[in-house]
């Protein structure tokens, strides 16, 4: 008992650790998101809980963020810088145990008068007991990155998910758009023969002959700039989804979208469990807290154990014959006395890095909710701005019948039409346009509310 009492000392000792103790910090979460919408109840439930492809039906949508997912280089980045945070973690936790090696040896060495040579084989032991827990703290900290790699891998999954997403529904947008162009493009050109037959047979001015090729061509102008833009759109999709650029297969357009009939945004608290760049930010966090007891275990003394043992021989053939057996044991206690402020400034330092994390912390849920409050607004008015875009869309659309219906009959002259119709042809665009920033608003949501990682 006398000679294992220095042991349990020992494993005592061990057991302590100097430093704070992550806990969350307080911060400031309101009741209810702004911006969410009056008649809407704040409940557990939120957008942000759906899986991605209950909330993108669009099959070929589903396909390309099935295919992003197993190939896009950033999740692959991702994924590698988790592999190397679990590999740092095992670096950092063998600290904490002793080392143990062993191997042969030859040594020899002269002496005025004689030389002296001898073969040994010994095992060889190192530890330094943990007493202040600045292992487990360092440990502390490399599995809190770890974690924070994990969610940074998550991060990055959301952000694809609503880049794949934005970039298809953008692509289908331009679809609407070159289609509008060509049936306008199509519906012109017969106007013109039209306009043109009434001037051969002077029923019409060669003015009206102008303007009708006028209209004409504000619609075949259009038509080549939205096929580069569809071009450059599917490269974009293609590198997304980490493939070389092709034709992208088309799904639903986007007038046939679907879309949740209410967009629940839950409560406030529950953004700070879901989003990863939160969740991320908190471990930074909880690595930069235990830094700091890594940084005062400095401070104290520290004991390092180191022996070996085994068997010498000055003849080879004698080695595991012979009366040879060695060992040797040294414990030596440090206690650092004078650093030049060394050590004081390295606990300033990771003091002030734990006030940076803090605040960096503090800073995105700020920022994601005001993200929750810009994505809120942006959908309820987008909303509304593609309900009134729908109906002057229609009263264009009307308008110009009427005014072709005039000018056949001889009651108003060529300008009445053009007028009309380029009014309905830029109606017709700025509703597509309409709908496409209501589908994105709706993506916008959906991130900042934390959804797609799953």
């Amino acid at each position: 008992m006398r000679s294992a009492s220095p042991c349990l000392a020992l494993m005592m000792l061990a057991g302590c650790s100097v430093g704070p103790n992550y806990k969350r910090p307080p911060v400031s979460v309101p009741d209810q998101y702004y911006h969410a919408p009056v008649d809407q109840p704040a409940g557990a439930t939120s957008l942000g809980d759906e899986k991605w492809w209950a909330l993108f039906e669009d099959q070929e949508l589903q396909n390309l963020i099935r295919t992003g997912l197993k190939s896009s280089y950033d999740v692959q980045i991702a994924a590698s810088r988790i592999l190397q945070a679990q590999a740092q973690v095992g670096i950092t936790r063998a600290d904490q145990f002793p080392t143990v090696s062993a191997g042969p040896g030859f040594s020899s060495q002269r002496l005025p008068g004689f030389t002296f040579s001898y073969f040994q084989l010994e095992a060889l032991f190192s530890w330094n007991p943990d007493f202040w827990g600045r292992y487990r703290r360092a440990t502390e900290a490399a599995r809190a990155q770890l974690l924070a790699a994990q969610w940074n891998r998550q991060e990055v999954i959301s952000t694809l998910v609503a880049n794949l997403a934005t970039a298809y529904f953008q692509m289908r947008e331009l679809d609407s758009e070159l289609d509008i162009s060509r049936n306008t493009l199509a519906s012109r050109r017969e106007s013109l023969a039209l306009t043109e037959t009434l001037a051969n047979g002077g029923a019409a001015a060669m003015v009206d002959v102008r303007q009708a090729e006028q209209l004409v061509e504000t619609a075949a102008e259009t038509i080549p700039d939205t096929e580069r833009q569809i071009g450059l759109q599917e490269d974009l999709i293609s590198t997304l989804a980490g493939d070389n650029p092709h034709a992208i297969p088309r799904g639903l357009p986007l007038t046939e979208q679907p879309a949740p009939p209410v967009v629940p945004a839950g409560l406030p608290s529950r953004l700070l469990e879901r989003r990863p760049d939160i969740r991320a930010a908190e471990e930074q966090l909880a690595a930069a807290t235990a830094n700091i007891g890594v940084a005062r275990a400095a401070f104290f003394p520290s004991l390092s154990l180191t022996g070996g043992g085994g068997i010498a021989s000055s003849n080879l053939a004698s080695l595991f014959t012979g009366p040879g057996a060695v060992w040797n044991f040294s414990a030596p206690l440090t206690q650092p006395i004078f650093e030049a402020g060394r050590l004081r400034s390295n606990l300033r330092l990771t003091e002030a890095q734990q006030q940076e994390a803090l605040l960096t912390y503090r800073q995105t849920i700020q920022t994601a909710f005001r993200q929750v409050s810009d994505a809120l607004i942006a959908y309820q008015k987008y909303h509304d701005f593609r309900e009134h875009q729908e109906r002057l869309t229609a009263a264009a659309q009307d308008a110009a019948r009427l005014s072709d219906l005039r000018y056949r009959g001889g009651a108003t002259s060529y300008l009445e039409v053009l007028t009309s119709q380029t009014n309905w042809f830029s109606a017709q665009l700025n509703l597509a346009r309409a709908r496409l920033n209501e589908r994105l608003s709706l993506v916008q949501l959906y991130n900042a509310l934390g959804g797609g990682w799953e």
